[in-house]
């Protein structure tokens, strides 16, 4: 597989930009790339100040795509995330000008800022590729490639995303504060000029949408798939759990370890990358008990502990 070989090199220059601007992230800046490969979306949850908005722009100009920001705000209206028609005098008739949503990568600031009704109008264009104006459905350009960031839902001024917008990402992360050593070197690094002003774009729009199609080729064997169901099985009949994995985690589960099989040069699915990545694609799409809740249990480590007691396919039961 030549031309995998190839992208891969592509692919591992991407993350080494990546991690010349985000100091100790190496694993958020691995698994954002799933997404992006898996054609999927990202949901970032954490503090203010902890690097999300780099992160989205370091990806951007390194893949040379159009880059757009939403901030979010408690007045933002869904007209202003798609766009609207406005009448022109001249030609008589109405015209469409586009929102910032179409990009190609597209950085949803603090979407729980924002009121339930405009967090509805990414819906159409996360699932579909596509918005719709005015009965005029206009289809988005590829790569599209949404990066949220929202804020802890304990902070005032937030509203907690619902279910059906939850289940448009593909993964759910969180940055975490850097240790003592990676903030040091932080400081070092922007104490003149920040290291996103010298990195450069190593892949193109065109080679990104073939990476993208080449994923999908990625081999995967019926007990992965079956260890993929029984994960999510294992969701809608856990005691803790009021409402488990929809149908649609299961698909987005699989396209995300194809992608994560792809990125370290695989044209076929372990295990083990089901294993890793189930807790980033399922956490965010179960709803606890209440019992559950009051015990201080969390959505990661109630999957964790489906993930540690669910059957792992051995190398000879591969088929």
């Amino acid at each position: 597989m030549q031309e995998t070989t190839l992208y891969n090199e592509k692919i591992e220059r991407v993350l080494t930009n990546i991690n010349k601007v985000m100091i100790g992230k190496e694993d958020v800046a691995t698994l954002s790339l799933v997404a992006l490969l898996a054609q999927g979306h990202v949901l970032l949850e954490d503090v203010p100040g902890v690097g999300k908005t780099m992160l989205v722009r370091t990806l951007a100009k390194s893949l040379d795509c159009d880059f757009r920001r939403i901030q979010f705000t408690p007045d933002l209206l869904p007209s202003d995330v798609t766009g609207i028609s406005i009448y022109n005098p001249k030609e008589l008739e109405f015209e469409f000008r586009g929102g910032p949503i179409l990009g190609n990568i597209i950085l949803a600031d603090e979407i729980n800022r924002t009121s339930p009704k405009t967090q509805s109008s990414l819906l159409e264009a996360m699932e579909e590729k596509n918005v719709t104006v005015d009965g005029q459905t206009i289809p988005l350009a590829r790569p599209f490639f949404v990066m949220a960031t929202q804020n802890p839902i304990e902070y005032e001024g937030t509203y907690p995303l619902p279910e059906a917008q939850l289940d448009r990402f593909i993964l759910k992360l969180k940055m975490g504060y850097p240790s003592f050593s990676d903030e040091l070197e932080m400081l070092e690094r922007t104490s003149k000029n920040h290291p996103i002003e010298t990195i450069d774009a190593v892949m193109d729009k065109a080679e990104l949408v073939a990476i993208q199609e080449e994923v999908k080729d990625v081999y995967i064997s019926k007990n992965v798939q079956h260890y993929i169901i029984n994960l999510v099985a294992n969701t809608r009949s856990n005691a803790s759990i009021f409402l488990g994995v929809s149908p649609r985690g299961s698909i987005l589960l699989m396209k995300a370890a194809k992608a994560y099989a792809y990125i370290y040069g695989r044209d076929y699915v372990l295990p083990d990358d089901v294993k890793y990545l189930a807790p980033f694609v399922l956490s965010h799409r179960i709803i606890l008990t209440s019992e559950a809740k009051y015990d201080g249990m969390t959505d990661e480590q109630v999957i964790e502990s489906i993930v540690k007691n669910t059957h792992i396919p051995i190398r000879r039961e591969f088929n």
